[in-house]
């Protein structure tokens, strides 16, 4: 592990992001996947300000990936706005456990799974027990990824291209495929692509053509089931501050993590929440559906 610099923070009582990282990580790496506790700093997975509106109230959602990050954020702005959630994570209990009790914190049940999503046995266990814990499913986040920083084309080994199309895409149709038979009218599927889907580095090659498949995958599905009335739609994050980033990059990138985007920082799981949770609600997004969201920094523009 790098020797770690003090970071400057910001007060913005009006978003209640007070804590919010106002410049680059410092030099660090992890074994993968990376936890959260071993950050630093640690991502902020939540405004502790908002005011919850009830509008998940009932509601059921299955999170791949929520145990940290994004998913972690997801899951925790979800039961605020009254959802249960079942969080499905690879192995990182420790942060699992922690995403759980936060959930149940908030006076909302939380159903953990571990498990590999590229295994489409394991993804129809996944549906079932949520399922058999909840008796309903309204809402399913496909978030779970994989990456691993590379030099280039000569760099993309066989073995790495398939376990990484494995976990960012099939593992996205697979889960789909279990969840969507008990899905109803009005229910929501949010696909997690990414800024690299339209603007790729040659760094992430494999990883930036398999959320470039999430995206056209996203806008078929959408066609599918309009008729049904269930919605299709993703989240294309920039640089985010999470576990994939100290475990999958070099320190040196680490410490240059979000400076190219308009704000000069990497973005915070609690930002990109919001996004999900207003594709989720059938309130806020009724006539949304094959659509695309950036939270990026403004990462496009630079």
């Amino acid at each position: 592990m790098q020797a770690t610099k003090a970071l400057s923070f910001s007060s913005d009582l009006s978003t209640g992001l007070e804590d919010l990282p106002m410049s680059s990580p410092s030099p660090q790496q992890q074994e993968v996947p990376g936890t959260e506790e071993a950050m630093t700093p640690h991502p902020l997975d939540e405004n502790k300000r908002y005011v919850p509106s009830g509008r998940l109230n009932g509601k059921v959602a299955l999170i791949t990936g929520g145990d940290s990050g994004i998913g972690r954020a997801t899951a925790i702005l979800f039961a605020k706005e009254g959802a249960d959630v079942c969080i499905v994570y690879l192995n990182e209990h420790k942060d699992a456990d922690k995403t759980a009790k936060r959930i149940k914190d908030l006076g909302r049940r939380c159903l953990k799974i571990a498990g590999d999503i590229g295994d489409p046995s394991f993804c129809r266990q996944a549906v079932g027990d949520t399922l058999e814990q909840f008796h309903r499913l309204d809402i399913l986040i496909n978030n779970a990824a994989e990456q691993k920083e590379i030099t280039g084309i000569a760099d993309v080994d066989p073995e790495q291209l398939e376990k990484t199309f494995r976990t960012n895409f099939f593992g996205f149709i697979h889960m789909t495929r279990s969840a969507l038979p008990h899905m109803k009218k009005g229910s929501a599927i949010i696909n997690t692509t990414s800024i690299q889907a339209l603007y790729p580095q040659p760094y992430l090659m494999d990883y930036a053509a398999s959320k470039a498949a999430i995206l056209n995958f996203t806008q078929s599905l959408a066609k599918e089931l309009a008729p049904k009335g269930i919605r299709v739609n993703a989240v294309a994050p920039g640089p985010i501050w999470t576990p994939l980033i100290p475990s999958t990059f070099s320190p040196e990138h680490v410490e240059k993590f979000g400076q190219n985007t308009l704000m000069k920082r990497p973005g915070q799981p609690a930002e990109v929440a919001p996004s999900f949770l207003f594709l989720a609600s059938e309130t806020d997004s009724s006539y949304m559906t094959g659509q695309v969201l950036h939270p990026n920094g403004g990462s496009n523009l630079e």
